[in-house]
C-alpha cells in the first residue's frame, strides 16, 4: 500500500493505516492531510482518509473521498478494499462483496481481502463462495490453524459433512506433537468434540464412539464428553451402558430433565405425548421410586411422575409433591403444574385435592389425616393456588372470591395482588387489573418484574401515557424512553403497538411494530463479529448452532406478532387512507360553528401538550449528565408520532414485504395465510389468494376464518365478469379446475355449503357467527335470519359442573367479536344491544359489556363521591389519581359507601 509514494510519504501512509487500526483517527487524518498537500490526487490516501472520516460519523464526506480516490486510482486493490469496508459498515453486504471481488481481480492472493470476503459470504450464506474463499486462504497459508478449521466449517455449512471430517483429520495429521500445548488444550478439545458431533450427524455412530474413547484424554470438557457418549450409546442401541452413564450424569445433576429423558429412552420407556401402556407405567413408577430414594432433595424426580400417573396413584403423587411446596410458600407452584391441566381428568383431581387441604386447614389447622399443625401462611398459599386454578378453568367469580380471601388473610403479599390483577384481566376488567397491578407495584418500588407487570396491564388497558411514565422508572437517569428501544424491550413495544392499534393510532402502532422488526435486523447483524471470533476460539459446536438459530430467527413469536401487526396496519391504511389537509378543511367547513370552535380548541390543546412534552424532554436531556461529566448526546426522533410512516404510496406493497417473511418462516401458521388472503384479495391477485386459501384448508378446513375465506373467495369469483384477455381466461381455467377439488364445495352451491357447515358445527358460537356472516354476505336480505342464527346459540353458553359453579363454553374475546360483527358488519344496533345485555350477565366483570361488577359500572358510583385517602396496602406511596379505581379493584366498595354515609351524616 502506498507504493507509488516517496519513502517519507510511504511511511506516513503506513501511519494512517496503523492509526485506523488503533482508532487514533485524528492522528491518521493529520498524516493523510500531510500527504495530500504534496499529492492531492493520490487515490489510496484519499480512500484511507475517507475510511477514517467514516469512523468519525462523517459519512457523506467519507463516501465522497473514497469515490474520488477510486476514480483517481481504479486499479488499486486498496481503494476497492476500502470501498468495500465502507459498504460493510453500512450493512450493504452485497455491494461490499462486489468491491472485494474487484480488489481480488487486481490482487488475487491478498489474505486480508480474502478473509474479509469470507466473513461476508458466511453472513450472507453464500456457502459455495464461502467454501471457495476458505480453500484459497488454506492454500495461501496452510500452517494457520484457523484456515483449516474455517475450510472444514465451510463444507459443513454447505451440507458436506463428510468432506469436513476429512479436512479435520488432515489437520490433525499436520500436528507435530501428540498432545497440544497447555494453552491450547481447551480449544483442541472443542475441535475434537466438534469432529465427533459431525461424525454423529453424518451417521458414523460407531466411528464417532470409537473416536470419542480414543481422544478422551485430550478432551477437557468432561461433562460434554459424557453427554456426547450417552447420546451415541442410545443411538447405537447400547441401552445398558447408556443407562449406567445417565445414572452417573444424574448423580452430578439430579434436577436435569434431559438426563431423566435419556434414562427413560435407554429403558424403552420414553413417549413424546405421555401415552404409556400399563406395564410401562408400572416400570416408570418403580424407576422413579428408586430414584427418589437416591435423590430425595430433587424436585424433578417428584414432578416427572405426575406426567404419566393417573387416578389414585396420580392423586397420591400429587399430594406428596404439592403439600411441602404449600408449606414452604412457593408462588410458582401453579405455573409448575399448569401443563397437567391439558391431561384429561387431572385438573379435577388437583381441584379435589386442594379443596380438601383448604377445608382441613380451616377446620383442624393441618393437612388431612395429619396431626401436625401448619403455619398460618399455608392456608394463604392454598387459597392462592385455588384462585389460579379457577382462573384457568374460566370460573372468574370463584377465583376472585378465593384471592380476596387470601388478601384478607395476609394483605402484605405482593403476589396476591398480581394474581388478582391477572384474574381481572382474564375476566374482562382491564382497567381494574391495571389499577391493582399498580397497587402491587407500589408495595415494592424496587422490584423491576412487578413494575414491568404493571406496565403490561396498563398497556392492555390502553393507558399508554401512564405506562410510559411507569416504565421509565427503571431506566437510566429515570427519563430515557429511548432506552427501552436500545435494550430491545420487544414485549413493551409489541404491547404498545397493539394498544395504539386498538385506539386507531396507526402511525404510532406502525412505529412500534417496525421497531421490533429493526431489533431482528440488529440481531442478524450481531452475528457478523462471531464469524471470525468462533473460528479463532474454536467454539465450533456453539457457532454452528448459532448460525442455525439465525437461519430460523424470523420464525419466533415476537417477530410474527410484529409482522402481523404491521400488515394489519397497512391493510387498515389501505382501506381508510388518511385525509389530506384540503379534505379536512372541507369537512370542518361543513360543521356548525359550535362544533368547529370545540374542534379548534381541542387541536390547540393537543399542540400545546405536545409542545410542553417536547420542552420537558429537552430540559431533561440538558440536565442529564453522565458519570464522565459530559452531557449525553441523544438522537432526536424526527417522527415521534409515526406520521411519516403513514405517507406510503402503496400500503399493500409494504405489507407484502413482511408477508413474504412470514410465508418463508411461519408457513404452518394459520394467521400467515389469513393475512396473505386479505392482502392478495385487495391486490386482486386471484391465484395468490387461492393459494393462501388452499393453505388454510390444508391446515384447518373447519376453522371459522378458513371457512369465511372460502365463501368470500368464491363469492367474489362468482361476481367477476366474463374473461376477455388471455390472462383472464387462464386464471378462469385454473379456478374452474380447482373448485371440484375442494370437498366443502363439491357438488354444492355456496348457500348449500353454508347450511352444511351449520349442521356440522351448530354447537359452536364462532362457527355459527361465521355462517351468519356469510349468509348476510351472500343474501343481504336475510339479515334477520343471520341474527337469529347467532342468538339461537345462547343455550349452549354455560354448563353446570357439580356444585362448583359455571364452566364457560364461550370465551370473552369470542363474544366481543360477535358483538362487533352484529354492530359493524351486519349493522343491526338492536341485535348488538341485546347481545351486549346478554353477555353482561354472563361476564359480570367485563368492562366491554359493562357488567355489573366491572369498573365501568362501579366507577360511576365513585365519581359521585369526593376523593378520599386510599384504603389498604401501600397507601403511603400510592398516588391519589388512582384511588377510586384501586378501591374498586380491591373490593373496598362497602368501605367507601360507609365513609360516604358518614360524611352525609
Amino acid at each position: 500500500m502506498g507504493a507509488s509514494l516517496p519513502p517519507k510519504e510511504a511511511n506516513l501512509f503506513k501511519l494512517i493505516v496503523k492509526s485506523y487500526e488503533t482508532k487514533q483517527y485524528k492522528k491518521g487524518l493529520k498524516a493523510a492531510d500531510t500527504i495530500l498537500k504534496k499529492f492531492p490526487d493520490h487515490g489510496e490516501t484519499l480512500s484511507m482518509k475517507g475510511l477514517t472520516l467514516n469512523c468519525m460519523d462523517r459519512k457523506s464526506e467519507a463516501y465522497e473521498l473514497v469515490r474520488l480516490g477510486l476514480k483517481n486510482d481504479l486499479k488499486s486493490h486498496v481503494c476497492w478494499h476500502v470501498y468495500g469496508l465502507l459498504y460493510r459498515s453500512d450493512r450493504e453486504y452485497r455491494e461490499a462483496i462486489k468491491c472485494y471481488r474487484n480488489a481480488l481481480r487486481i490482487d488475487p492472493d491478498n489474505i486480508e481481502i480474502l478473509r474479509d470476503l469470507s466473513l461476508l459470504q458466511a453472513q450472507m450464506r453464500d456457502l459455495a463462495g464461502f467454501v471457495e474463499t476458505r480453500q484459497q486462504l488454506l492454500t495461501l497459508k496452510p500452517n494457520h490453524r484457523m484456515n483449516w478449521i474455517g475450510f472444514a466449517v465451510s463444507h459443513h455449512l454447505n451440507s458436506n459433512g463428510v468432506k469436513a471430517i476429512d479436512i479435520l483429520e488432515a489437520y490433525e495429521g499436520t500436528l507435530e506433537d501428540d498432545y497440544p500445548p497447555f494453552n491450547e488444550r481447551c480449544e483442541h478439545g472443542e475441535m475434537l468434540l466438534y469432529k465427533i458431533a459431525l461424525l454423529e450427524e453424518c451417521g458414523f455412530l460407531e466411528r464417532a464412539l470409537e473416536e470419542l474413547h480414543k481422544k478422551e484424554s485430550k478432551i477437557i470438557d468432561k461433562l460434554s464428553y459424557k453427554e456426547q457418549e450417552a447420546s451415541l450409546l442410545v443411538k447405537l442401541g447400547h441401552a445398558e451402558e447408556g443407562e449406567k452413564l445417565y445414572k452417573v450424569l444424574l448423580s452430578m445433576n439430579p434436577d436435569n430433565y434431559r438426563y431423566y429423558e435419556g434414562l427413560q429412552r435407554c429403558m424403552g420407556l420414553h413417549s413424546e405425548n405421555f401415552q404409556y401402556s400399563s406395564d410401562q407405567i408400572d416400570q416408570l413408577e418403580a424407576l422413579y421410586e428408586s430414584l427418589s430414594k437416591l435423590y430425595s432433595r430433587s424436585s424433578a424426580v417428584k414432578r416427572i411422575p405426575l406426567d404419566f400417573l393417573s387416578g389414585e396413584k396420580f392423586q397420591a403423587a400429587a399430594e406428596n409433591y404439592i403439600r411441602p411446596l404449600l408449606t414452604k410458600g412457593i408462588p410458582s407452584l401453579f405455573s409448575d403444574l399448569s401443563p397437567l391441566y391439558d391431561h384429561p381428568g387431572k385438573a379435577d383431581i388437583l381441584e379435589k385435592l386442594i379443596l380438601e387441604v383448604e377445608n382441613a386447614i380451616k377446620t383442624t389447622g393441618g393437612y388431612p389425616e395429619r396431626v401436625d399443625k401448619e403455619p398460618p401462611s399455608t392456608l394463604m398459599w392454598t387459597l392462592f393456588y385455588l384462585a389460579q386454578h379457577y382462573d384457568r378453568c374460566g370460573q372468574y367469580e370463584i377465583a376472585i372470591t378465593k384471592i380476596d380471601e387470601a388478601i384478607e388473610h395476609t394483605p402484605t403479599v405482593i403476589d396476591l395482588y398480581s394474581v388478582k390483577s391477572r384474574i381481572l384481566k382474564h375476566a374482562g376488567d382491564v382497567s381494574a387489573a391495571a389499577a391493582l397491578a399498580d397497587e402491587a407495584r407500589c408495595m415494592d418500588l424496587a422490584d423491576r418484574y412487578i413494575n414491568s407487570d404493571c406496565v403490561k396491564r396498563m398497556l392492555q388497558a390502553d393507558q399508554v401515557a401512564l405506562a410510559e411514565k411507569t416504565a421509565v422508572l427503571f431506566m437510566k437517569d429515570g427519563e430515557q424512553h429511548n432506552n427501552l428501544h436500545d435494550m430491545q424491550c420487544m414485549w413493551y413495544e409489541l404491547a404498545s403497538g397493539e394498544s395504539y392499534f386498538r385506539q386507531g393510532d396507526l402511525g404510532r402502532a406502525l412505529k412500534k411494530f417496525l421497531a421490533v422488526e429493526k431489533h431482528y435486523a440488529d440481531i442478524t447483524e450481531d452475528q457478523f463479529d462471531f464469524h471470525s471470533y468462533c473460528l479463532r476460539k474454536m467454539t465450533l459446536r456453539t457457532y454452528v448452532e448459532m448460525l442455525k438459530f439465525q437461519d430460523c430467527l424470523h420464525s419466533y413469536s415476537y417477530f410474527k406478532k410484529a409482522a402481523a401487526g404491521a400488515i394489519k396496519c397497512y391493510l387498515k391504511l389501505y382501506d381508510s387512507p388518511p385525509k389530506s389537509d384540503t379534505e379536512e378543511e372541507d369537512e370542518m367547513s361543513k360543521l356548525p360553528p359550535s362544533q368547529k370552535k370545540k374542534l379548534r380548541q381541542k387541536q390547540r390543546k393537543a399542540e400545546a401538550r405536545a409542545k410542553k412534552e417536547a420542552e420537558v424532554k429537552e430540559e431533561t436531556n440538558v440536565t442529564a449528565v453522565s458519570k464522565s461529566g459530559k452531557r449525553p448526546v441523544k438522537p432526536v426522533d424526527p417522527d415521534p408520532s409515526g406520521e411519516k410512516l403513514l405517507m406510503v404510496e402503496d400500503p399493500l406493497m409494504e405489507a407484502t414485504k413482511y408477508l413474504k417473511l412470514l410465508q418463508k418462516h411461519s408457513s404452518e401458521s394459520i394467521e400467515t395465510h389469513l393475512l396473505s388472503f386479505e392482502v392478495n384479495m385487495r391486490k386482486q391477485k386471484t391465484l395468490l389468494a387461492l393459494q393462501a386459501l388452499k393453505h388454510l384448508l390444508r391446515l384447518d378446513a373447519e376453522y371459522p376464518d378458513s371457512y369465511r375465506c372460502l365463501i368470500k373467495f368464491f363469492s367474489k369469483v362468482g361476481s367477476m365478469p366474463a374473461p376477455v384477455s388471455d390472462t383472464e381466461k387462464l386464471i378462469w381455467g385454473v379456478l374452474e379446475a380447482e373448485r371440484p377439488t375442494i370437498s366443502q364445495l363439491h357438488g354444492k352451491s355456496l348457500i348449500d355449503a353454508n347450511t352444511f357447515f351449520l349442521e356440522k358445527h351448530g354447537d359452536s358460537l364462532m362457527h355459527r357467527a361465521a355462517v351468519a356472516e356469510m349468509l348476510y354476505v351472500l343474501k343481504p336480505n336475510k339479515k334477520g335470519e343471520a341474527i337469529t342464527l347467532i342468538e339461537g346459540s345462547t343455550n349452549n353458553l354455560v354448563s353446570i359442573n357439580g356444585a362448583m359453579g359455571a364452566v364457560r363454553k364461550w370465551r370473552l374475546k369470542d363474544c366481543i367479536a360477535v358483538h362487533k360483527l352484529l354492530d359493524r358488519i351486519i349493522n343491526d344496533q338492536d341485535a348488538a344491544s341485546r347481545w351486549k345485555v346478554q353477555c353482561a350477565e354472563y361476564f359480570p366483570y367485563s368492562t366491554y359489556f359493562e357488567g355489573s361488577r366491572s369498573s365501568a359500572v362501579t366507577s360511576s358510583t365513585f365519581n359521585q363521591v369526593p376523593k378520599l385517602p386510599k384504603i389498604g396496602v401501600g397507601s403511603d406511596i400510592a398516588t391519589s389519581d388512582q384511588n377510586s379505581t384501586s378501591l374498586s379493584s380491591n373490593g373496598k366498595v362497602e368501605e367507601l359507601m360507609a365513609f360516604k354515609d358518614l360524611l352525609v351524616q
